[in-house]
């Protein structure tokens, strides 16, 4: 996209003669941090539109809710997840969003806790939850064939280590979700469930696309450089991208080992955070207790507000809406030094290096079944020398210690998700402008969904300094209760 005029915008970056058209705007100058679970399932009920209305179908709770439901006796796994097959069977033909569904083997799951219950055995902390899995994490009773016939009919032996954590906190494993070619830019069949003529996004197209249309209240997801938050803000829902290193990536299909992140899509900030304890396994400061206990705190959250380097990329209506929602919070904006400009150029060459060495060899037996966009970035990935790759992940640490100097003392860093709202066709995914230096420098990074721009969803992208994942995730359910 080309890059636009200088000086084409106002005082406030908005584009100056562009129409702009904000149906939702948080106008609460002073956000409290209130992350209690009534809180957030009260904000998870904005999250995917009129599927999260019905208070009354099991599909439509979150995954917290439901959990507690079922160890409580008043639902049923069984209930739980044929509501979640039934909205899958209505909506499948439209949005397209499962790679690899067994609804029989997802019921017998079902029913096998179910009898966990009525036995009075211990329950995990997601017991007979269904949550979706993104194809090109291993599953060892379904396929992942990684978005390609390239792997079609793979059957992988053993779980990947997300997968098993899940299985050890009681999920039910629904199906497989649609990525895209080796979670890369060919997109999949998976269609926005706001508008079927509107891409999801990707390479997380059919993990963000289920949960925002209510098929299941959680799903994984992964990001190299924007294939959560991105999908998260076309689709309409919760996407959290964790700390670079928080989630073992065992089992998961590598692209880039410095970039790579396994996070999740869910319908409310509890969820994530519970989410995010069980793929960890870090039970020294579990980020659930951490998110639970800011929300006893009463103070004024602190927020910065930046446009990057990439805000020429944005559309007209994006830039006006998200400059408009920075300036009705009292957000600080803080214009970064030209240094980070330089991160976004790193990051893109520590990825396609890496695509080159990861995919090329998939590629060269295998090209009458792969996209000629990854074959072009293989050729450009090839191209970029040991010394130029050394040199981009060598400028990583000192760029993020300056980030950290920046924004120590603030909760959360707003900034857009994406360059607008998700683009008509279902040929491209969208651009990743907006989220790659954020993944560049491992800091955790959360899409909201704060807004809409001509009906379509548009969310918030905050980020955080690494490792403060909790203060992030408990600043973004006051965002949310605010809205």
């Amino acid at each position: 996209m080309p890059a636009k005029e200088a000086g084409s915008y106002d005082l406030k970056g908005r584009p100056r003669q562009a129409r702009t058209k904000v149906e939702k705007r948080v106008k609460l100058l002073n956000l409290r941090l209130c992350c209690s679970g009534a809180a957030t399932d009260r904000a998870a009920a904005r999250v995917g539109g009129d599927a999260m209305n019905d208070s009354n179908r099991p599909a439509t709770m979150s995954a917290t809710a439901a959990a507690a439901a079922i160890r409580q006796g008043r639902l049923t796994s069984l209930e739980l997840v044929s509501g979640c097959l039934q909205r899958i069977s209505e909506r499948e033909d439209a949005v397209a969003a499962w790679a690899h569904l067994d609804q029989d083997y997802a019921l017998q799951q079902a029913s096998a806790a179910d009898a966990a219950v009525a036995s009075g055995k211990p329950l995990g902390a997601l017991h007979g939850v269904p949550v979706g899995v993104k194809d090109i994490i291993d599953t060892s009773d379904f396929p992942t064939e990684n978005g390609t016939p390239a792997f079609a009919g793979r059957r992988p032996q053993t779980d990947a280590a997300v997968v098993t954590a899940l299985r050890a906190a009681g999920a039910v494993i629904l199906g497989k979700t649609v990525t895209t070619e080796l979670a890369f830019f060919g997109p999949g069949k998976t269609r926005n469930p706001h508008d079927p003529e509107r891409t999801p996004g990707g390479s997380s197209s059919g993990s963000a696309a289920a949960v925002a249309d209510g098929q299941v209240p959680l799903a994984l997801g992964t990001q190299t450089a924007g294939s959560i938050l991105r999908p998260a803000s076309y689709c309409g829902c919760i996407g959290f991208k964790p700390t670079f290193g928080l989630v073992p990536r065992e089992g998961v299909l590598a692209q880039s080992a410095p970039l790579d992140t396994i996070g999740g899509y869910a319908r409310s900030i509890d969820d994530l955070a519970l989410l995010i304890d069980i793929l960890s396994g870090d039970t020294r400061q579990p980020v659930t207790k951490a998110v639970a206990a800011a929300g006893t705190q009463s103070r004024s959250l602190r927020l910065a507000f930046v446009r990057t380097a990439s805000w020429p990329m944005g559309e007209p209506a994006m830039l006006a809406a998200v400059s408009e929602y920075a300036v009705s919070i009292g957000a600080t904006e803080i214009a970064l030094p030209d240094s980070f400009t330089r991160g976004i150029t790193d990051q893109q060459a520590v990825q396609f290096r890496d695509i080159a060495r990861n995919y090329g060899p998939i590629l060269d037996t295998n090209r009458g079944v792969m996209s000629t966009k990854l074959a072009e970035v293989v050729a450009l990935g090839r191209a970029v020398t040991d010394a130029q790759y050394d040199a981009s992940l060598a400028r990583r640490q000192p760029l993020y210690e300056e980030f950290g100097v920046l924004f120590r003392d603030f909760d959360a860093v707003l900034t857009p998700a994406a360059p607008g709202i998700a683009p008509v066709g279902l040929g491209a995914t969208g651009s990743p402008a907006f989220n790659a230096l954020w993944t560049y420098l491992g800091v955790p990074a959360i899409s909201l969904p704060l807004l809409t721009v001509d009906n379509m969803p548009l969310g918030i992208q905050a980020v955080a300094l690494r490792d403060r994942d909790s203060e992030l995730l408990s600043a973004a359910a006051g965002l949310l209760q605010s809205a």
